[in-house]
C-alpha cells in the first residue's frame, strides 16, 4: 500500500470529477447509515459543493495517489464562529482503508483549521459507523452526544491548542 507521503491534496474540480465526487459522497452515506436513501440527490449536492468550493477551495479536496483519486475531504470554518471549524466529510475508498492513510487526511484537516486560527473542530458521525467512531475517539475527539433529531448521529469535538504557524493548505 502507498505511504501517506505520496498523497496529494487538490481542490475538487467540478464538473471534471463530479462523478467520482458524487460516488464518494453516496458511499459515505452507505458507510454511515447502511444506505444512501438520505443522500439529497446529485444536482443538489453538486450545487451545494460548488458554492462551498468557491468559499473554501482548500477545504474541499480530493486525495490523490499518483493519478488516482482515493479520497475526499469537505470542511469549512463556521461563518457564525470563525474560531470553529466543521468537517462534513472524511472519505477513503474501501481499498485504501485500514492502511494508515487516514492519518494523512486527519493531519491535512487539522492543519487547514490551525492556519486559519480555529480553536476547535467538530464533525458528525453515525454511531453505526463503528470504524470511523473508533478512529476519532482514538485520535482525541470527544463525543458530545447525539444531535437532534437523529439520536444515532453524534457530534464530536476536538480542541486545537496549538494554532501553529504552518503554511496554509
Amino acid at each position: 500500500m502507498t505511504s501517506s507521503q505520496a498523497l496529494v491534496f487538490r481542490t475538487i474540480e467540478l464538473p471534471r470529477n463530479a462523478d467520482t465526487t458524487v460516488e464518494f459522497r453516496r458511499d459515505s452515506y452507505v458507510c454511515s447509515f447502511g444506505s444512501d436513501d438520505a443522500f439529497g440527490g446529485r444536482e443538489t449536492y453538486l450545487g451545494w459543493l460548488a458554492d462551498r468550493i468557491a468559499r473554501h477551495p482548500a477545504g474541499h479536496v480530493h486525495v490523490w495517489n499518483g493519478d488516482t483519486i482515493i479520497g475526499q475531504i469537505e470542511m469549512h470554518l463556521r461563518p457564525d464562529r470563525p474560531d470553529q471549524g466543521y468537517i462534513n466529510l472524511f472519505y477513503l475508498v474501501p481499498s485504501h482503508r485500514g492502511h494508515g492513510l487516514g492519518g494523512a487526511l486527519h493531519a491535512y484537516a487539522l492543519d487547514f483549521m490551525r492556519v486559519r486560527y480555529a480553536r476547535r473542530v467538530t464533525l458528525s458521525v453515525s454511531t453505526t459507523n463503528e470504524r470511523a467512531l473508533a478512529y476519532y475517539l482514538k485520535h482525541g475527539w470527544r463525543d458530545r452526544g447525539p444531535q437532534h433529531p437523529d439520536r444515532s448521529v453524534h457530534l464530536l469535538e476536538l480542541s486545537l491548542s496549538d494554532t501553529g504557524q504552518q503554511q496554509a493548505p
